[in-house]
């Protein structure tokens, strides 16, 4: 393996570290509904399927048995699906159950407590419960598995005075997501090339956010002049980028926008996240003498 290889590892596949993901938390306020958005992935559509069983799960055993069902929320299999699991606040805050990494939360007041944004997720929680009833509240928060501090959505139902919530990671951008996130690349190269590629290299240019980010390549000279995941590729031969399988990605790309100004590309690589190879899809475009992309994963 080449030192562009292995400076290259983690090519379009580079998650935010908390610290730099903090800077970019896409906050959403809790509503009424539990329903995903229509432009959700069919994986994230699974993975909160499979929270809203738990969560009616969760709820029926409560209804039934009362406060006698939070010992078997902390405890139980019964109560967790793989990374899922249910936990319990009051309505005044204090928290009663856990079945995840929440536990050492259990009998203190979460009421005031933030997440790593500094967003007050509890208090929005709260406020949702007392008004609606039941809703969702996205966060970030630490994912067990991956020991990440990653973006959460909570769906939660309001029974007497506990509010029961399940909640899952989104671990990867959806491909709306990555579209949008091109979009917004080409439209800054158009509008000021040098400003747009600065942007797109600096951690706070606005182009991080999560596993989304902007690789760029000069089309004369054929060299990365941007990559928001791996700078240090900023420079070097792109030509001589290789997956995992041996696929020539950055020539693939060129050789379609040559031909069509735009395409989309599907290879092997390595997600950060889950530390599984898995295939990614990316979309790019020609603009101005440059090859702009955007990528996602997928299962």
């Amino acid at each position: 393996m080449n030192a562009l290889h292995l400076a290259s590892a983690c090519l379009l596949g580079i998650a935010l570290s908390p610290l730099h993901a903090a800077g970019y938390a896409d906050a959403t306020a809790p509503t009424s509904s539990t329903s995903p958005p229509a432009s959700t992935s069919l994986v994230q559509r699974a993975d909160e399927n499979r929270s809203a069983r738990l969560l009616e799960k969760a709820v029926a055993r409560y209804r039934e048995v009362g406060d006698a069902a939070l010992l078997e929320f902390n405890r139980s299999p019964e109560f967790a699906d793989k990374e899922l699991y249910v936990y319990v606040v009051g309505t005044d805050g204090m928290m009663f159950a856990s079945g995840g990494p929440s536990a050492n939360l259990v009998g203190r007041n979460v009421a005031d407590m933030k997440d790593i944004t500094g967003k007050p997720f509890f208090r929005e929680l709260l406020d949702a419960a007392a008004t609606t009833g039941s809703g969702r509240v996205e966060y970030r928060w630490e994912n067990r598995d991956t020991h990440r501090v990653e973006r959460k959505v909570t769906l939660f139902e309001k029974v007497g005075d506990r509010i029961l919530a399940v909640g899952y990671y989104l671990q990867r951008a959806s491909p709306e997501q990555a579209k949008a996130f091109l979009e917004r690349a080409v439209a800054a190269i158009k509008d000021d090339q040098a400003k747009a590629i600065d942007a797109f290299n600096r951690v706070d240019g606005g182009f991080m956010q999560d596993d989304l980010y902007v690789f760029a390549v000069d089309l004369a000279s054929r060299r990365f002049v941007a990559h928001g995941a791996t700078p240090v590729l900023v420079g070097r031969d792109a030509a001589s980028l290789r997956d995992p399988k041996g696929k020539a990605i950055v020539p693939d790309m060129i050789n379609i926008a040559d031909r069509k100004g735009a395409g989309e590309l599907d290879y092997a690589w390595r997600n950060p996240v889950t530390e599984k190879l898995e295939s990614k899809h990316s979309y790019f475009r020609k603009v101005d003498g440059v090859l702009v992309g955007v990528g996602y994963y997928t299962r």
